[in-house]
């Protein structure tokens, strides 16, 4: 079974790609809350095209959104030079852009399940406590957010594995740079391309399926537990 020992080069695309998916997912939370927030309980003129431009990296090829990533914080680009100028940070050719790329395809998967644990949330109990004098952070941080906790942690799981399985958008933007920007799909696919890197390939395939079921049963377990406590509360 010598063969599915993993060498040191193939070591660094699972460890990069672990660690690209978790910024990608963290850093995106935040905003993922606050946009699903909005799209549940908000009405103004523009929804439509706000939804709109939060799930069009689902119907964009990658190739195109990860192109637009380039254009947009590459180094020339208008908000990857002013952050290069100002303040050091690079995107383009970086693991940071990486997460970026991954954080960009996954969020739209992200808000969508937070969105629709928003929406099914009793308003009356919010109501209730505004009616109580609490404010509206304070009814959200209270009522709001620990209702909707299981639906949040699907969305950071579902943006983990759509994080863990980009391809497309990531080699269009930060290209293929082993130890830098190459995660999991991109070796897979740089194995496919030499001869006799099928074994390469079929390692880190069951690299990546053994990643994403342990992040499916820990979705599982996170939620049953949050369940179980609110229903104890």
């Amino acid at each position: 079974m010598e063969w599915l020992h993993l060498s040191p080069e193939e070591w660094i695309a699972v460890r990069l790609s672990i660690k690209v998916s978790i910024w990608a997912t963290v850093a995106s939370l935040p905003l993922g809350i606050l946009i699903a927030y909005v799209l549940a309980r908000k009405e103004f003129w523009g929804k439509a095209a706000l939804n709109g431009i939060v799930h069009l990296p689902l119907i964009l090829p990658p190739v195109v959104t990860g192109y637009l990533l380039l254009l947009t914080f590459g180094r020339r680009g208008p908000i990857g030079a002013f952050l290069d100028q100002n303040f050091g940070i690079v995107f383009s050719f970086r693991w940071t852009g990486a997460a970026l790329a991954c954080g960009v395809m996954a969020f739209p998967l992200m808000v969508r399940a937070i969105r629709l644990s928003i929406e099914a949330v009793d308003r009356k109990l919010e109501a209730a406590a505004g009616t109580l004098g609490a404010s509206p952070p304070f009814v959200f941080a209270t009522i709001t957010l620990p209702l909707v906790l299981p639906g949040i942690i699907a969305g950071m799981i579902l943006s983990f594995a759509k994080a863990m399985g980009e391809f497309g958008a990531t080699i269009t933007f930060v290209s293929n740079i082993p130890g830098e920007t190459q995660t999991l799909p991109s070796a897979i696919y740089t194995f496919t391309q030499v001869p006799g890197g099928d074994l390469g390939a079929l390692r880190l395939t069951l690299v990546s399926i053994v990643i994403a079921m342990i992040a499916l049963v820990v979705s599982e377990v996170l939620a049953r537990r949050v369940s179980r406590r609110m229903d104890i509360e």
